[in-house]
């Protein structure tokens, strides 16, 4: 499973998060810091990736093109980012099962 985390999220996801994702990576590291959804959602597409965000607008776009690439969208407000690791770490067996999933598209975490 790869995972592309949204700028909205912290880098440092990925290390703390390798041993439940391994290969999840930050778009800063794809020189995708600045990049609009629409450049994101591509890339993400290509190259296999689910989007794990933040943002409403990746929601959206999910529901109007479906997939891929599929979206992880994070509910969690403004918190840190030990909150958000500790929210995907206890829903990493329901993220491994939505990414399985050839029909689901999107799934929010809160």
């Amino acid at each position: 499973m790869k995972l592309l985390f949204d700028q909205n999220l912290s880098p440092w996801l990925c290390r703390t998060l390798a041993d439940c994702f391994p290969g999840a990576v930050h778009v800063r590291e794809v020189g995708l810091i600045e990049a609009a959804d629409g450049t994101i959602w591509q890339y993400a597409a290509r190259h296999g990736f689910t989007i794990v965000t933040k943002d409403a607008d990746f929601r959206q776009r999910s529901f109007l093109q479906g997939h891929p690439p599929k979206i992880v969208w994070v509910r969690l407000g403004n918190c840190s980012t030990k909150a958000v690791e500790a929210l995907l770490r206890s829903r990493s067996r329901d993220i491994e099962e939505f990414f399985q999933d050839d029909q689901k598209s999107f799934l929010a975490l809160s």
